[in-house]
């Protein structure tokens, strides 16, 4: 599969800085405690982290999965 660009420099941004940013609440959800089983907290940890690591490779690879499925996106 090939992975033609269809974001600009702006999206690139927005989405490695928003990616970073998931990265590091998914980590902080894991390092503090909060009031949740701690399957949950694995969890939702886990899926922001993954969320996270795909907006960083969307921005690397300037590729968006949205605009791949004809989603009209603002940046």
């Amino acid at each position: 599969m090939i992975l033609r660009p269809n974001i600009t420099t702006a999206g690139r941004w927005v989405r490695g800085i928003s990616g970073a940013v998931l990265l590091v609440i998914g980590a902080a959800l894991l390092w503090f405690s909060w009031p949740a089983s701690p399957l949950t907290r694995w969890i939702v940890a886990s899926l922001l982290m993954l969320l996270g690591a795909f907006q960083i490779f969307e921005a690397r690879k300037s590729w968006c999965v949205l605009r791949a499925c004809r989603i009209k996106t603002p940046v």
